[in-house]
């Protein structure tokens, strides 16, 4: 086992070179460090070569009592990939994580929580009576592109103004979770939020001789705001008006549910949220699906009751 911790800061390094994001490379190097640390606590200790299918389901039991479908999948799903790590450095000879079944997941096992219509607009009003102009066009522009674009924590995070492009109503949005750039375009009440929050930014950053930053949004030092900070600023709104919110993410579920059934089609929907499957987009249909609707709509017992009341 000695071997164990060099072998995961390689598989580590491997997994970085692949431009994944940082905060998935530090769930997954914590999993492998948990996993050698319930090897090497075993008596007698087992050798990484010799290691049986028996002692890694031995693992998973101790690993996931009470836990949810989920996440036995996720520490299925990393040590398997391990696993494979280890058979191509000749370590193992075959991987048998890759013929254990975990639980079977759907996209459909946790249905996505969305914001209701009325709670998106007193969440805004909270918004509006911030202490200062900056703060108050900082938080709409936030409530408005995290709804209105259905952008990822990170994506917005990361934003810098030349990602904005006025003429075209464009957002440039990076490829980091998925690998692939996307461009965006934001709805009007966006594009206005927008427009009217670059001139405040413009002069909280003159204010503090910080006009050569980058970043779209900005902390009262004038530097870009953390992915904790958006959060920390879009609960304080919801606490301020009263609005349980769960995470950021809502707001992502909200919009791809509204898009769909306002009646956009499933690969326009992918498209703007950036998924890189239409599996995952599907999920929101049993939320809302228009088509559904409408066939319900005609139903024949529609008419019988029309023709009752007519009677």
């Amino acid at each position: 086992m000695r071997r164990w911790d060099g072998l995961v800061e390689a598989y580590i390094h491997e997994y970085v070179a692949r431009g994944v994001h940082p905060a998935t490379i530090d769930n997954v190097h914590r999993e492998l460090e948990r996993w050698g640390n319930w090897l090497k606590r075993r008596r007698p200790k087992p050798r990484l070569e010799e290691i049986e299918p028996d002692l890694l389901v031995r693992y998973i039991q101790d690993r996931t009592p009470f836990k949810s479908k989920a996440t036995i999948y996720s520490v299925m799903s990393r040590m398997r990939g391990m696993g494979d790590f280890l058979v191509r450095q000749g370590v193992w000879m075959s991987n048998p994580l890759k013929w254990m079944q975990g639980p079977k997941i759907t996209p459909y096992h946790r249905m996505p929580k969305r914001i209701a219509s009325d709670d998106m607009a007193v969440l805004w009003k909270a918004a509006a009576h911030a202490r200062t102009d900056y703060q108050k066009h900082l938080g709409i522009t936030l409530l408005s592109l995290l709804y209105g674009t259905g952008l990822r924590r990170g994506e917005l995070q990361r934003l810098d103004v030349g990602n904005w492009s006025r003429d075209d109503g464009m957002l440039m949005i990076d490829g980091r979770k998925t690998g692939l750039e996307r461009c965006v375009p934001v709805p009007r009440i966006v594009y206005h939020c927008i427009e009217t929050y670059l001139p405040h930014r413009h002069n909280h950053l003159e204010a503090h001789k910080r006009i050569g930053q980058q970043a779209l949004f900005v902390n009262r030092g004038c530097e870009r705001l953390s992915e904790q900070a958006v959060s920390q600023a879009v609960h304080r709104l919801a606490r301020r008006a009263g609005i349980k919110l769960h995470s950021l993410h809502q707001f992502r579920h909200t919009c791809a549910s509204d898009l769909i059934a306002a009646g956009v089609k499933l690969p326009e929907v992918q498209r703007i949220l950036g998924h890189t499957g239409i599996a995952t987009t599907m999920r929101y249909l049993h939320i809302a699906d228009p088509e559904r609707r409408r066939a319900m709509r005609m139903h024949p017992l529609n008419e019988w009751l029309t023709t009752g009341a007519a009677r």
